[in-house]
């Protein structure tokens, strides 16, 4: 689950970590609120006015501006709330910002030179451990970084049973050229960083830029948190902070439904029982010759009704050229999936407006096919793993 910049930086609080002082705002006039707050507090008249959007690349289409007088926050304010911002990361009809972040000026002057730095927290699949990511090339794209200039980008695997060891923060400060109180600062931004990743069971911690100010303070001024679903039932308080109009709508109807579907850029749509069926079942689309448009896994039922709400979020996708049906029958009877296919074809008239192709096998598969062929309806029927891809070549022709 994705989470907002100003949402990620309050779990970030909680561990210990160091942010600007911010405040959200829905409204322009939230926002002047917010600059006239935070210029009481700290004194400042220069602020950021960031987009809140699921996505990397704002200030690159205009979400992120610097409002030089309180004023001046309102009016841009004004600008990004309603906006459709498109970055490198959205489609191409971009994402329509709901509300705006409004931060203190961190660019002051001061004793030392202000610099940014790159840092995340994440899996190493490899390994089995958690890693920490981090480069002096703070503010520019990672992946940049990685193909450009490979040797200033640093890893820090953390053994999980005793987290950040002391040696382990200071190379990290040292690697990024730190010294005096900034490297003191940094030692401690990286443990806590680390022990916010872990107590909030997260999938990723990205803080581009960590910045160093020019009076030696190390800060989060931006944050990307990818939290792990499966660990929510421990964090009840995390699921309030889901917002769905920042998702794929037929992916949250598809979830309000029990299904496990995630939207693909495909032209044939998917509806497989099992994570593994499904993916081999995506392979098989790629082997003759179509693109999958979905992965989808009904689970271990398939009746008319639920057959017939997976055909509906499939063919939400305009891009479906085609339906291709593959279910083994452990749990539940290929005979009874195939008359859940049947009757929801039936129930669903002419929605349907795409060819189906549908292999069951195991428990019942021969009832099943011949249930199928003599149904009346526009339904493929296939045994073997092969004759399904050759029906779905066939049908894409």
């Amino acid at each position: 689950m994705n989470l907002h910049e100003y949402q990620a930086k309050e779990i970030l609080k909680g561990f210990g970590v160091k942010v600007p002082l911010e405040i959200v705002a829905n409204t322009p006039e939230e926002a002047l609120e917010a600059a006239k707050k935070i210029n009481k507090e700290k004194g400042c008249t220069v602020f950021a006015v960031k987009a809140q959007i699921h996505a990397g690349g704002r200030g690159k289409g205009g979400g992120v501006k610097i409002a030089k007088s309180i004023e001046e926050v309102k009016t841009y304010a004004e600008q990004i709330l309603g906006m459709m911002l498109v970055t490198p990361q959205t489609s191409a009809e971009g994402k329509e910002v709901h509300s705006v972040l409004i931060s203190e000026n961190v660019y002051y002057d001061g004793p030392s030179k202000p610099e940014e730095y790159y840092m995340s927290v994440l899996l190493n699949r490899g390994t089995g451990r958690n890693m920490i990511m981090y480069s002096t090339e703070g503010g520019m794209d990672i992946e940049t970084v990685a193909e450009e200039t490979p040797h200033l980008i640093f890893t820090e695997e953390i053994d999980p049973a005793t987290g950040v060891l002391p040696f382990q923060a200071r190379k990290v400060a040292f690697n990024l050229g730190l010294s005096g109180a900034a490297f003191k600062d940094m030692t401690k931004f990286v443990t806590a960083l680390y022990n916010a990743y872990v107590g909030s069971d997260s999938s990723l911690f990205e803080i581009n830029p960590v910045f160093k100010t020019a009076d030696d303070q190390i800060l989060a001024v931006d944050s990307k948190v990818t939290l792990d679903e499966n660990a929510l039932f421990r964090h009840k308080d995390y699921i309030e902070l889901r917002d769905i109009r920042e998702e794929n709508p037929i992916e949250v109807e598809a979830k309000a439904a029990g299904l496990n579907y995630v939207d693909l850029d495909g032209n044939v749509g998917c509806m497989v029982n099992g994570a593994g069926l499904a993916m081999g079942t995506m392979d098989l689309i790629k082997q003759a010759g179509g693109e999958p448009a979905n992965f989808l896994d009904v689970g271990g039922t398939a009746d008319a009704a639920r057959v017939e709400t997976a055909f509906g979020i499939i063919l939400k996708d305009s891009n479906v050229k085609a339906i291709l049906v593959n279910i083994f029958g452990g749990i539940v009877r290929c005979d009874r999936v195939a008359q859940g296919v049947v009757d929801a074809y039936k129930n669903m008239g002419d929605k349907i407006n795409v060819p189906i192709i549908c292999r069951l096998q195991g428990t019942n598969a021969k009832e099943a096919k011949e249930l199928i062929d003599n149904s009346g309806m526009e339904i493929i029927s296939a045994t073997e793993f092969q004759e399904a891809a050759d029906k779905v070549q066939e049908v894409l022709a």
